[in-house]
């Protein structure tokens, strides 16, 4: 991924307690970090929660928004609503490459480093948002929502 500071925290510059980002992301995200998608019109709202405490911070992601994707019954686009939510915990250790658990959601950072980069764990939880099966919703009806005419075909 490209270096780009909208996605940087400087975390020794905040106060102890919570501090809020808020970030808009669209296919600008993906394009200027030269990642290949199967979506298009990225329309997400995105706050960190990020809570500063003496030897650790956790962080709270709120993901919520669209995506175009292509069906995966019929192989017509429709628009997938996205919303989720995802922990993190960041802990400061003396030295780079000191680590303890091997939890995935815990991260390791030397406190030599003054700045935290949030850009690939938004990329991890905006991906980990879209689900793999993507399906027209169903109408209230109760009918696929698919296009008929290939549901014939099928």
């Amino acid at each position: 991924m490209k270096h780009n500071r909208e996605f940087e925290i400087a975390w020794q510059g905040l106060k102890s307690g919570v501090s809020v980002f808020d970030y808009y992301l669209d296919d600008k995200f993906f394009t200027d970090n030269d990642v290949e998608r199967d979506f298009k019109d990225l329309d997400v709202q995105l706050t960190l929660r990020f809570d500063k405490k003496n030897n650790f911070f956790l962080c709270h992601f709120d993901i919520d928004g669209s995506v175009s994707v292509p069906c995966d019954r019929c192989g017509e686009e429709f628009k997938l609503r996205l919303w989720d939510e995802f922990d993190l915990m960041i802990k400061l250790t003396g030295e780079e490459g000191e680590a303890g658990d091997d939890d995935a959601d815990v991260v390791f950072i030397p406190r030599s480093e003054t700045v935290i980069d949030t850009r690939e764990w938004i990329y991890e939880f905006l991906m980990l948002s879209i689900p793999l099966q993507r399906v027209h919703p169903d109408k209230a009806e109760g009918e696929p929502g698919c296009d008929p005419e290939v549901l014939k075909l099928l």
